[in-house]
């Protein structure tokens, strides 16, 4: 099995906005769950790049930045 992204599975990602971006709309960030793997985008550019991360490696980042032990 390839780890390469779809570039179909990205364009028909349900992408969600962070809860920690900003009130004012000009720090945030969009997920997707594609399975296998997260994709991360910026929503002020919806059409620009994409970064996809391994599920679990993302799910591992996110447990260690609420557990204060990131600040990369």
């Amino acid at each position: 099995m390839s780890d390469r992204i779809s570039t179909v599975g990205v364009a028909a990602a349900v992408w969600r906005r962070s809860s920690y971006s900003g009130p004012e709309g000009n720090e945030c960030v969009e997920v997707a769950d594609l399975r296998t793997h997260i994709a991360v985008r910026d929503s002020k550019k919806a059409d620009g790049p994409v970064l996809t991360f391994p599920a679990d490696a993302f799910a591992s980042f996110v447990s260690e930045v609420k557990a204060g032990l990131r600040r990369d």
